[in-house]
């Protein structure tokens, strides 16, 4: 399961539309790990003025990765977060996570080319 929804949230997704205030939260809430790595990223390109920000550190266990797999690799979850801090993302192999500001389009092109995904392969990383 992707995420741990409550019965009450269920409920008004039956209902009517859930609204991004509470869908980001559940996420927060059901994927910690994935969560902290991405308000990282934020913190971090609020802090230093670049176009982006990516995470290099390989997750510390599966279910941390699985995690970052899960946000990442759903549109509905990439679209609200995209929503909530005023950012892109993308995402390499299995932890390398990046966000972009609003307008650093080259950037994101570059960083989702092939090209880029080759140079940031590792023999580590094939089984991640």
């Amino acid at each position: 399961m992707s995420l741990t929804v409550s019965p009450e949230l269920i409920e008004r997704a039956h209902r009517d539309d859930v609204d991004d205030a509470a869908f980001v939260d559940c996420v927060r809430t059901s994927l910690p790990y994935a969560w902290q790595v991405v308000a990282g990223l934020i913190d971090e390109l609020r802090t230093d003025g670049a176009d982006f920000a990516a995470n290099e550190v390989p997750p510390p266990d599966e279910t941390a990765r699985g995690q970052l797999l899960r946000m990442l690799a759903s549109d509905a979850m990439r679209g609200a977060l995209e929503r909530h801090f005023g950012v892109r993302l993308a995402f390499q192999n299995c932890h390398r996570v990046a966000v972009f500001r609003p307008g650093a389009d080259e950037a994101y092109r570059e960083f989702v080319t092939p090209r880029a995904q080759i140079l940031n392969q590792r023999p580590e990383l094939v089984d991640c």
